[in-house]
């Protein structure tokens, strides 16, 4: 068993984008590529974003700090402190409001019949 603070984590990772230039941080909390699930903890700068992108399967995001925005073509949503988002299977992007800290957790298939 392994237990992760996702509060620290989120407050170190916000340092680390605070200190980048790009804005950004990330750090995998759980999984990987041999595995299904992957959990990862992103931390942005208000105003950065991480630009439109193929929806890398099913995942939610589940804001820890900040606010932020998901958006694909067809609409957006607004997520805060305590939110919980399902991303959408279409190409899609993400733009902190605040300084932001989220936990994207993906599922995908993985093995020898991928």
């Amino acid at each position: 068993m392994n237990k992760v603070s996702l509060t620290s984590l989120a407050r170190e990772q916000l340092e680390a984008a605070r200190a980048a230039s790009s804005g950004r941080s990330a750090h995998t909390v759980y999984g990987g590529h041999e595995h299904s699930l992957r959990q990862t903890l992103i931390a942005l700068t208000a105003g950065s974003e991480l630009d439109e992108h193929e929806s890398p399967g099913e995942a939610t995001l589940q804001v820890l700090h900040g606010r932020v925005r998901v958006a694909s073509a067809q609409a957006h949503w607004e997520g805060s402190t305590g939110d919980h988002i399902v991303i959408p299977q279409s190409r899609h992007g993400l733009h902190a409001l605040d300084d932001s800290a989220v936990l994207l957790t993906v599922v995908k298939s993985v093995g020898p019949h991928v």
